[in-house]
């Protein structure tokens, strides 16, 4: 950990997007013990309530609402006199299905939620860190946005919009003193799976799928506990890259985390595109 000095820290505002479980919840709390002002965002009221009685600031912000959106910024920006330091883009969810199951509107929401959303909300906060001269966005991806598994095409194509979205942003906004980082984690324990099994029954309509089959084994995966998955870290592991993308001088453009993140950035680089499908088809 830093020893980035406790009255800088605690005059930095951080806002952090679907704190309701998982890596957010964790995040949410982590900063806020650490010192950091932090405004835990949620989709749902009783979430956002359930957080307040916790002893975090919290609100209501729908990614999929512009209203909602706008809502929240105007009541971030009245809170914090116009400052905010940090935002740590987390809210997201995984829609499972083939690519041919999937429907203008299944994909349309995988997007509304994991990029048009966090895109949004991202552009009406930068004018308060442009004009301070300084701030953190923090977005976070997967190691879905850097390679491709079958079945997780929506999710695929949401993340890695998100990787070329935030890589050009940060070449933008060079020498502004706004500095962008990504994070790419694995397998990490939260409510990842259960989410996204809500929103396959949903959408995906399995038993008229020539996909059948194979979404019954995959439906086995998505109810089974998180913690089950090989190489699975607890959201903890997220929180110490967040820290360093927040206090270091010089964050890093990517944080991996978990070893299956490393692990296939490195085959994508060395191995040929049929080797790498071999084993993407296998995982």
């Amino acid at each position: 950990m830093f020893k980035t000095p406790q009255s800088l820290i605690s005059s930095r505002t951080v806002l952090i997007t679907g704190c309701s479980s998982g890596i957010g919840y964790c995040v949410a709390h982590g900063l806020k013990k650490r010192g950091y002002s932090v405004l835990a965002t949620a989709r749902r009221p009783e979430d956002a309530v359930r957080l307040q009685q916790e002893g975090l600031e919290s609100f209501v912000l729908d990614l999929n609402d512009s209203q909602s959106i706008n809502e929240a910024v105007q009541t971030i920006l009245a809170r914090t006199n116009g400052r905010i330091y940090g935002l740590f883009n987390n809210g997201a969810y995984g829609q499972a299905g083939a690519v041919e199951d999937l429907s203008r509107e299944a994909l349309r929401q995988q997007f509304e939620t994991n990029l048009f959303g966090t895109h949004e909300l991202t552009c009406q906060l930068l004018p308060a860190m442009r004009q301070q001269g300084e701030g953190r966005i923090i977005q976070n991806s997967s190691v879905l946005g850097l390679v491709a598994l079958p079945y997780r095409g929506a999710y695929n194509a949401s993340k890695f919009a998100l990787e070329g979205l935030t890589d050009t942003l940060r070449l933008e906004l060079i020498n502004t003193g706004i500095k962008v980082s990504l994070i790419e984690p694995g397998p990490i324990t939260s409510r990842f799976r259960a989410n996204g099994y809500h929103k396959f029954k949903k959408y995906i309509d399995a038993e008229h799928s020539p996909h059948q089959e194979a979404y019954a084994k995959m439906a086995q995966r998505l109810l089974a506990e998180e913690a089950v998955a090989p190489f699975t870290l607890p959201p903890e592991a997220v929180l110490e890259k967040v820290i360093h993308a927040l206090e270091s001088k010089h964050p890093k453009r990517r944080y991996y985390v978990t070893f299956p993140t490393y692990l296939f950035a490195t085959l994508k680089r060395l191995l040929p595109h049929w080797a790498m499908d071999s084993i993407l088809r296998r995982v």
